[in-house]
């Protein structure tokens, strides 16, 4: 194997961690880099930045590395942050992860990498990178572990990216991960998976897009169009939502005493323009319901649309494939037919493609519908 200067994004956490032990263990010069990319809540109880980068550097003391510590926040903030409000402004639920690897992790973090003389940088992502054999282009594979799969959040890559990546935790499961971090007494070895987007963690999402966003209280209204109660503002709400609506307790008009109380309330549409929030009764609603989606901004991961038609798709993370039909408008649009409706495709949200195994790109969803 060729012995390469790697540069590991280190975050502090168990995955990221095992990725460079088992690439100095295979000989490779390792170096490790903590990203920090958000700095507005530094002195703040749910901003674990300055905690990460403590553990960070720890893991990088046991393994014999050098450690750098590198600030990204101000092209976070123009790039992924600004894109993030945008988005929710115009009433669409928007995944900045997704647009951080694509803009961050795997462009200024690897055009940081290259400068200190990298051949490779690798990140704790459950995911894989092939050299196709016959065309020697890189694809992009789910990682190994089912569960813990980030294929999803890496479809915006393009070949010059990937073909820099390595993702050596790709190639194992959780359980082994851990294993391998207790086994070196890595001090972070039992340190819990971080969740959310990475500058809100784990506050109080409404709270936190109060600050940005301006509320416009309107009317919420049910499938029959009766008004039952307020909303906040409609950047607040996402598709399919069903807590923090403040209608759970109503009960059915006319129901007998001692009636049971509806079924849950979930969002189903937003009306942008007439400032009103849609809701209906059940799980299974024909509003929650789509068997077609339109989405712009495609990315492919070998630089052109798929040519087969029947392919798979994710229209959320930690969904199941779904088989479907695609058909290109053009080089950034595309639409999708399922056999099976989808539940609450939201536009904001990826659909993201899928050959198998292999990723192949994916867009942003513009719209959804029942059909014809």
């Amino acid at each position: 194997m060729t012995k390469n200067r790697i540069v590991v994004g280190l975050s502090g956490g168990v995955d990221s961690a095992v990725t460079a032990h088992l690439l100095k263990q295979q000989g490779h010069e390792v170096v490790g880099i903590f990203m920090k990319n958000w700095e507005d809540d530094d002195d703040s109880e749910y901003c674990s930045s300055n905690a990460d980068f403590v553990d960070a550097a720890a893991v990088a003391d046991v393994i014999g590395i050098e450690i750098e510590h590198v600030n990204f926040a101000s092209e976070y903030k123009d790039r992924v942050f600004a894109e993030f409000l945008r988005e929710y402004q115009a009433g669409r639920t928007p995944n900045p992860d997704i647009l951080c690897n694509a803009e961050i992790k795997f462009k200024s973090f690897l055009d940081h990498a290259v400068a200190l003389g990298a051949e490779k940088i690798a990140t704790g992502h459950y995911a894989r990178v092939r050299e196709n054999p016959v065309t020697g282009q890189s694809e992009l594979l789910k990682g190994l572990d089912p569960s813990k799969d980030q294929s999803y959040f890496l479809h915006r890559l393009n070949q010059a990216q990937l073909s820099k990546t390595l993702f050596p935790v790709g190639e194992l499961h959780k359980t082994e991960v851990r294993r391998i971090a207790e086994e070196m007494k890595l001090p972070n070895a039992k340190k819990k998976d971080s969740t959310g987007i990475c500058f809100i963690g784990e506050r109080p999402f409404r709270d936190f897009l109060n600050r940005y966003i301006a509320k416009e209280p309107g009317p919420i209204k049910n499938a029959k169009g009766h008004t039952i109660g307020q909303h906040v503002g409609l950047s607040f709400y996402t598709l399919g939502q069903r807590q923090g609506l403040g209608i759970g307790g109503l009960k059915a008009k006319g129901a007998q005493k001692g009636g049971g109380e509806h079924a849950p309330w979930f969002v189903a549409r937003k009306d942008m323009q007439a400032n009103i929030l849609w809701v209906v009764q059940g799980h299974s609603h024909p509003w929650l319901q789509s068997i077609a989606l339109e989405a712009q901004a495609a990315s492919w991961l070998s630089g052109e649309p798929p040519r087969q038609m029947q392919l798979a798709a994710k229209t959320r993370y930690r969904q199941a494939d779904s088989p479907c039909s695609i058909a290109v408008a053009s080089a950034t649009e595309f639409s999708l037919r399922f056999p099976q409706a989808q539940w609450a495709v939201t536009p904001g949200q990826s659909a993201v493609l899928y050959d198998g195994d292999i990723c192949l790109g994916g867009g942003v969803i513009a719209s959804a519908h029942a059909g014809e």
